[in-house]
């Protein structure tokens, strides 16, 4: 374990070394100013910290931060600092952690995709009406598990389990919303694979332009097409991009309804997803004996 945290703080620090120039040019620059304090800890433990709550799977950051980090976690922390000074310095991580999923952990593209979207609630239908943190951001949306209210994560990964886009949207924003799947599938090619969630002309011909080829199951009152057997397979293996999100929401926690500002929870989601890409064994496509039989005969 302690072999692992150094090795994501090694890779953290190589990160912040050259994204810092960047980050204190444009990002504070743009805000007029500029942290007088200086923290104790750097950038890069923030970073590691943050992340690794979500590689091991936590569910209480407090717990965590008191119990685990400030006691077994010194000697590679020394500066650590009290558990709300570092609630306060949480919201600075935020565009460094977006910009090394982004820039570092983005996968490759392999000419296979999967897109899917996952509902994200930030607190109980009862309590829609006395919400207070998300006011005039989330919204309420429907899922096939019911009503919720929140956000919704869009999330496009290849055949190797990696991560190759996401965005959020507020929760009433469809699956299939042109402007929201053409941004984020923007300069991929190749196939992409979806739901039945996603069929739509409109979203079909501006992705098929840009070389890309959305390929969904069709539905009953559709006209069935011949699709090419290697087609039909990668599609029943759609159920990895399920697993992924399986994993980013039971292990990495993105989703919880304890959210106390909207930078928090944009920093939670972010580190989720950093850990996800320090998963040793990520879900992959992978075909049996079986599945090739019919192309064979």
């Amino acid at each position: 374990m302690e072999e692992q945290i150094i090795n994501i703080f090694c890779d953290m620090d190589e990160f912040w070394k050259e994204f810092e120039p960047i980050y204190h040019q444009r990002f504070l620059a743009c805000e007029g100013k500029r942290p007088n304090r200086k923290t104790s800890l750097s950038m890069a433990e923030i970073m590691t910290i943050l992340a690794f709550f979500h590689v091991k799977g936590f569910r209480c950051f407090k717990h965590y931060y008191i119990e685990y980090v400030s006691e077994h976690m010194r000697d590679l922390f020394p500066d650590l600092v009290s558990y709300s000074r570092f609630v306060e310095l949480t919201p600075r991580a935020l565009f460094p952690l977006m910009y090394y999923q982004l820039l570092v952990q983005k996968a490759e593209q392999t000419g296979i995709a999967y897109i899917d979207s996952t509902t994200l609630a930030v607190c109980r239908n009862q309590r829609i009406h006395n919400h207070k943190v998300f006011k005039n951001l989330a919204d309420r949306g429907k899922s096939s598990m019911g009503w919720f209210y929140g956000f919704k994560l869009h999330l496009i990964v290849n055949d190797q389990g990696g991560i190759l886009a996401w965005c959020l949207t507020p929760g009433n924003v469809s699956d299939k919303d042109v402007k929201t799947v053409t941004s984020l599938a923007k300069g991929l090619q190749g196939k992409l694979f979806a739901d039945k969630g996603y069929i739509s002309r409109n979203l079909f011909e501006p992705l098929f332009e840009q070389g890309l080829q959305l390929i969904t199951k069709i539905q009953k009152n559709m006209k069935n097409k011949l699709m090419p057997m290697v087609d039909q397979l990668l599609l029943r293996k759609r159920a990895i991009i399920e697993t992924i999100i399986d994993q980013l929401k039971n292990i990495s926690q993105i989703q919880h309804t304890r959210h106390r500002s909207p930078l928090n929870f944009m920093v939670n989601i972010t580190a989720g997803l950093v850990a996800y890409g320090f998963y040793p064994n990520k879900p992959s496509v992978r075909f049996g004996r079986n599945e090739f039989l019919p192309l064979e005969l």
